[in-house]
Parts: structure tokens; sequence; C-alpha cells
């Protein structure tokens, strides 16, 4: 792996994955786990976007705990509190900013599943430029979109419950004139994006996927 796990916070406190491009510095961006926590697929995710020139963070958002056990997923996903995943996050931007590793002060987020609701949760607390959720799913909060301060651009799968929200979020969007593009991707399912898992991970929508985040961030982060 290109990155390294860094402690940051009060008292150092919190952790997370940290992947730097060659140039040491670049725009900033924050990857949000699945449910699972922060496993080698996130990291390998954040390794991704290290080499497209991105500083990138992988806030630890279960300290430490990880999974492969759905039921025990969902129940870590279940006990997170929006508030502190927040905290958590918020921290990982401002370890970034005092240790100079961002360019040009700005920040983006992509999530996926559990970590896609956050970052459209984050999108409205005036702390990032560029919002990229996957397959997102709100739990235990709903944002007030009224404070959508960044566009979005969205991945969805065609076979997926987290797709059935996607009206009433464009509804929100629309209402305060919110920047956003979502994308639906055929004949896919949930975590299509997550090449570990072979069962649903669908390589066509993924490298898609990819090629248009990418061009999303250069257009808002760059």
């Amino acid at each position: 792996m290109n990155g390294e796990i860094v402690k940051y916070g009060i008292n150092n406190n919190l952790q997370g994955y940290l992947s730097l491009p060659s140039a040491d510095n670049g725009p900033g961006l924050i990857i949000l786990q699945e449910w699972w926590g922060l496993v080698d697929h996130i990291k390998h995710v954040a390794d991704r976007y290290a080499k497209k020139g991105f500083v990138v963070l992988a806030p630890d958002l279960y300290d430490g705990q990880t999974t492969v056990e759905p039921n025990e997923a969902q129940k870590l996903m279940m006990e997170l509190k929006i508030s502190d995943s927040s905290t958590k996050i918020i921290s990982g931007i401002n370890f970034l900013k005092d240790k100079n590793y961002i360019s040009n002060n700005k920040i983006g987020c992509i999530g996926y599943c559990m970590g896609g609701g956050l970052a459209l949760y984050m999108a409205t607390q005036k702390v990032i430029d560029a919002a990229v959720p996957y397959y997102g799913v709100l739990i235990n909060a709903e944002p007030d979109w009224s404070q959508i301060n960044c566009p979005i651009l969205g991945h969805y799968a065609e076979h997926d419950k987290a797709t059935e929200s996607l009206d009433q979020i464009k509804s929100e969007l629309n209402k305060y004139n919110a920047k956003h593009t979502f994308h639906i991707y055929d004949g896919t399912e949930h975590a299509f994006f997550n090449d570990e898992r072979p069962e649903i991970y669908n390589k066509q929508a993924a490298e898609l996927s990819f090629e248009r985040t990418i061009k999303f961030l250069n257009e808002n982060l760059k």
C-alpha cells in the first residue's frame, strides 16, 4: 500500500489512513468507509485517488473495529452517531490543512454505502467543496438540505433499495437550487464498486464511475 495509518485530533485520539500523491501535496480528499470499517479495500481506493494527485485521508469511523459479518456490520453502523462521525471527519480535514498537505485549501468527500450517506450529510456542513456519494444510505440523521453548499455527484445501482431514496433527495436539492448529478448504472447492485466482492462487483460501472468522479473532482477541486 502507498499510505499509512496516522493519528490526529485532540491528544491524537483519532486515526485514519493517509495516502499522499507523488508531489506530497494537492487538493484534499476524504474517503468514507462502507459499514465494514476501515478495511483494505478502502485503503486501496484511497491509494487510487492519491495516484491521481489528491491528498487522501480515510478516517477510521469505528476506531479500529472492522468486520466481515453483515450482522455485525449493521450493528456497528446503527450504533454510529452522526455527530461523532462528523467530528471525526472535520478533525481529519483540519489535520490535512494543519499539516499543509492541501495545496489550494479545497477538499472533496467520497463515501460508499454508509459513507455515501455521510458524504451527503457533510455537504450540508460547509466544510467540503464537493461530495460524491456511492449508493449513499442516510443513517441516524436527516440533513438540513437548506445548508447545502457544494456540488454533488452521485453513483447508484439499478437494483438497490438505496436508489429508492433518490427522488426524495433530488427533490430536496432542487428546492434549494443545489448543483447535483446522479447516475444510475444499469444491471448493477449495491456496492458494485467494491472489487473485493466478486459476486456484485461490476467492472464496467466501477471504471465509468471512477472516470466521472475524477473529472468532477478536477473541475471542482483543482
